[in-house]
């Protein structure tokens, strides 16, 4: 059972049995059940009123009303907590050392390369001499040292002081471009979002605690009451 419900259940017990008891716990006791049934009642009537409209309650329904506000507020706490400039030029200096293409040129077919090179040799002024001699068939022994040589070229200039700052200097300089790719994206997906997708996304975020502040409403609302019949 929902909390909200089992607390108002708890209150209604609890005037029910002030009705067989007798003399002060009598009264202490409906007092006490009244005060805590009003306080988890009223409690309960306030979380309803947040997300839906209730007829001739003004304020009710806020979260509707504010949906586009709602909105503009979730862009900025994402934007300004997540992906400001700063904290995204930090991560970029923080990965610059770490960046290895060498996983990547290891998995690259550089073949294209090899048919372009053999392609120019062939069309050059040389190709009529290596024709005579077996043509591409002798360039083709070529094939598998060359694949090698340039892929190892290729890790030893990724892996030099030149080409590592050069491409630090790219990532920094497109950090922010990247903030301002990364707000539209956040932009367009919050742009999905409807008034009632907004209310569900909240309702579930903020469930446990609410049903928790009418049980709070309740139990001081039953001692509240219980002071009461002890004053007067």
């Amino acid at each position: 059972m929902d909390k909200g419900w089992m607390t108002n259940a708890v209150a209604i017990t609890v005037i029910g049995v002030s009705y067989i008891a007798e003399g002060s716990a009598s009264t202490a006791l409906r007092s006490a059940g009244l005060f805590a049934l009003s306080g988890a009642v009223t409690n309960q009537l306030a979380i309803h009123m947040l997300f839906e409209k209730v007829p001739f309650l003004y304020g009710s329904g806020i979260i509707l009303d504010r949906f586009e506000s709602i909105r503009i507020a979730l862009k900025t706490l994402i934007m300004e907590q997540f992906f400001t400039p700063e904290k995204i030029e930090s991560f970029v200096r923080s990965q610059e050392r770490t960046i290895d293409l060498t996983p990547i040129i290891e998995q690259t077919d550089f073949t294209p390369a090899y048919n372009a090179l053999v392609r120019s040799v062939m069309d050059s002024s040389l190709g009529g001499m290596i024709g005579m001699f077996g043509g591409e068939a002798i360039i083709g022994k070529l094939k598998e040292p060359f694949l090698e040589k340039i892929k190892t070229s290729t890790i030893e200039i990724s892996q030099s002081e030149s080409f590592i700052n050069a491409l630090n200097e790219h990532l920094h300089q497109g950090s922010g471009h990247l903030t301002d790719t990364i707000g539209e994206i956040v932009e367009l997906r919050l742009a999905e979002l409807t008034p009632t997708m907004i209310k569900e996304m909240l309702h579930a975020l903020m469930k446990e605690h609410l049903g928790w502040l009418v049980v709070w409403g309740g139990v001081f609302g039953g001692a509240i009451g219980i002071v009461s019949s002890l004053v007067l």
